[in-house]
């Protein structure tokens, strides 16, 4: 097969799936702003209230899930608590250590943001998996199911 083993119809999945998820990804941008927030700052929202469990929102781990460098987590969050979002607290007392919170007004915008973007996800997610589905069953997927590799 030509293209180190890629078929047309998998080069159509990884487009279909990419087209998808900047669909989605503009859909966030855009319900964002018509709540008057940076998509950033919609982000960091999300984060801070979805970290997994056992995981502290500190400014280094919400630069890590959010994929900033520290100083540009460091900026938003100070955007963030400025627009009254979110607020810093020592953690246990360390005052070394900061915690991000969500503020009630950061609770609200997240909490209208993600029912939009649930609803949306209702819409496109049967797009997403069949995407993905149609790359499983691609000659790459075979490959890597039967333990062989590229060489």
């Amino acid at each position: 097969m030509p293209n180190g083993g890629i078929s047309t119809s998998e080069y159509r999945a990884l487009a279909e799936f990419r087209y998808e998820l900047r669909r989605f990804l503009r859909f966030s941008e855009e319900a964002a702003r018509g709540v008057g927030l940076e998509p950033r700052q919609h982000q960091l929202l999300l984060a801070v209230r979805g970290m997994p469990p056992g995981v502290a929102p500190t400014v280094g781990a919400l630069a890590e899930r959010l994929q900033l460098r520290h100083h540009s987590a460091v900026e938003l969050i100070d955007r963030s608590e400025a627009r009254g979002l979110v607020r810093r607290s020592a953690r246990g007392g360390d005052r070394r250590q900061v915690v991000i919170a969500l503020s009630a007004e950061g609770t609200r915008l997240l909490r209208r943001l993600s029912v939009a973007h649930r609803a949306e996800l209702g819409l496109i997610g049967t797009r997403l998996q069949g995407a993905l589905r149609a790359l499983g069953r691609g000659p790459a997927a075979r490959r890597g199911r039967s333990g062989a590799t590229a060489g």
